[in-house]
């Protein structure tokens, strides 16, 4: 694909713009949920198998259902109960306790670098990253690696999305929601089943390799990877968005 003809830019976060690997990312999560869980009188192992099991839900859930819907459907059944103590408690979890999971986490330079250049070229940039967690949680982590949220004119998460990746119709989602021509779309992410799925759908990517997943021995010579600082030199590279001005921010 030629490099003028992107009018929108998809990107993932874990391992992408974030310099974390998921299982470090997982291992943290729960020693922290637990903690927390604990500081509150509940039962840790019991709560975090609890969540563990309703975040795979929300990948197997019926079509059309909302993935937020999908993770307090099946809390309920796995925890006894999901009134409104269950959800102060992840509220104040997210607000009080999440971000310590990335207190020591390395910004990479290159996450800003490649993001402002885009947005100084007028790309409509939107974060198309794994909807199992709520908005609060993906900004959290969108500040852990350097990026600011506001960057983005759209913010997948467990409350605006109805699949999962690597579900065809969780890009089919995204593709309509921002109303481009899948072929005028560049996918940015480091997980060749999660997220070069996409390209079944038309559309371009760039797969950054510093925290490559590769689970199906992708061929990555394929396709367009790099490095997150070499993703920063291709953005610099790119031409200004014609149509980067034109998209109002959602």
């Amino acid at each position: 694909m030629a490099q003028n003809t992107y009018n929108a830019i998809f990107f993932d976060l874990d391992g992408t713009l974030l310099p974390m690997e998921v299982e470090d990312f997982l291992d943290r999560y729960f020693d922290t949920l637990g903690r927390f869980a604990a500081s509150r009188g509940m039962e840790p192992a019991t709560l975090c198998r609890a969540v563990g099991v309703s975040v795979g839900a929300m990948a197997s859930h019926e079509p059309g259902m909302v993935n937020a819907d999908a993770f307090w459907t099946r809390f309920e059944q796995e925890w006894g109960q999901a009134g409104s103590a269950e959800e102060q408690f992840f509220n104040d979890f997210y607000g009080e306790a999440f971000d310590v999971i990335g207190k020591d986490v390395e910004v990479n330079p290159a996450a800003a670098r490649a993001i402002n250049t885009l947005l100084e070229k007028g790309y409509p940039l939107y974060l198309t990253t794994m909807p199992m967690f709520p908005r609060e949680a993906v900004e959290a982590r969108l500040r852990w690696s350097g990026v600011n949220p506001s960057a983005f004119r759209y913010i997948t998460c467990y409350d605006n999305s109805t699949a999962c990746k690597p579900s065809l119709e969780y890009f089919r989602e995204n593709i309509q929601r921002v109303d481009v021509d899948p072929r005028r779309i560049l996918m940015v992410g480091n997980n060749t089943e999660e997220d070069l799925i996409a390209m079944q759908l038309g559309l371009d990517a760039y797969l950054v390799t510093d925290y490559l997943i590769n689970p199906n021995e992708f061929d990555i010579e394929t396709v367009k990877h790099g490095s997150l600082a070499q993703f920063a030199e291709f953005a610099e590279s790119l031409p200004a968005c014609a149509a980067g001005k034109s998209v109002e921010r959602m």
